[in-house]
């Protein structure tokens, strides 16, 4: 049994599909379908059923997987921590959409000019995506918003945020400086879709206030949110990190108060992973800029 082969045989049980693993894995489907058939034949039990349209993992593939994930992720913990000097190596940072364009930028900019030898992955991903990514070991560290209630994954906050309404300049709000959540009552919503946890945290907010909202329209990037909103489809909250981004003066933000919407930024990383000095000085620098992110949100007026 190879390692080679045991990678083949992940990567055809994740997309259940041989031709669009093949693809994946630059090889030939039937480069592809020969090494998985060694390890049938190896082992003595079908591992793949196959079906018209895709490939179904077998009870024995199932094992098969369990256990070579845990094997290739020993050997990559053991690759990086005989290489790990603080300097080299890989790290493979992750983040929800509604973070990533808005906060990470300076952050890898800053880590990368002290760690030039050092190579950065960035994914975004959904919430729910991230957390199985870290429980594999796919992702070194996660940049989140919270509640995350999960099991095996260390989360540290780095610091909290407002959201702000986004309402056109034409909107009756618009004239308000300050936003009570009675003035929320029958407002049209404008959401990110289910997958965003940002969808939530403003429903939760809503609810906590015994409002009803009213969702007229869902999408699934933040920045086509703020654009329906100039348009005058409706209102959102939008994170104040995005708000800062937002130099356009077809939309507008208000703060709203008693109380104030907000979400807290989180770290999060699999602590029964080898834990590189690289993933350790990266996080270190997720708490500088979360500690400056506070300070601004402290002393500053509402952006926008």
């Amino acid at each position: 049994m190879e390692l080679d082969q045991l990678r083949y045989f992940l990567k055809i049980a994740e997309l259940e599909n041989i031709t669009r693993a093949a693809e994946a894995l630059g090889v030939s489907q039937s480069a592809l379908s020969r090494s998985v058939q060694r390890l049938e034949e190896e082992l003595g039990r079908p591992l793949l059923e196959r079906k018209t349209r895709r490939v179904v993992v077998t009870e024995a593939g199932n094992l098969l997987r369990r256990r070579a994930k845990e094997i290739l992720a020993l050997l990559d913990d053991t690759k990086t921590e005989i290489m790990d000097d603080g300097s080299h190596g890989r790290l493979r940072i992750g983040a929800i959409p509604t973070i990533a364009p808005y906060f990470l930028p300076p952050v890898l900019q800053d880590f990368a000019a002290d760690h030039p030898e050092a190579t950065l992955m960035v994914q975004e991903m959904t919430t729910d995506a991230l957390i199985k990514q870290c429980k594999e070991g796919d992702i070194d560290v996660a940049v989140v918003s919270l509640p995350i209630d999960v099991r095996y994954l260390d989360v540290e906050p780095l610091f909290e945020e407002e959201l702000l309404l986004a309402v056109s300049p034409q909107h009756p709000l618009a004239k308000k400086r300050r936003i009570e959540p009675t003035d929320l009552m029958d407002q049209p919503f404008i959401l990110l879709d289910e997958l965003h946890c940002l969808s939530d945290q403003v429903l939760t907010y809503c609810h906590q206030q015994l409002l009803q909202p009213v969702v007229v329209e869902r999408t699934s990037q933040l920045a086509m949110v703020q654009e329906l909103v100039a348009m005058g489809h409706g209102v959102s909250l939008v994170p104040a990190m995005a708000v800062r981004c937002d130099a356009s003066k077809r939309r507008l933000y208000r703060r709203i108060v008693n109380p104030t919407p907000r979400r807290t930024i989180a770290a999060m990383w699999n602590p029964y992973r080898f834990v590189s000095r690289l993933q350790t000085q990266f996080r270190q620098t997720l708490m500088r800029y979360g500690k400056q992110a506070a300070a601004d949100t402290a002393e500053g007026s509402p952006p926008g």
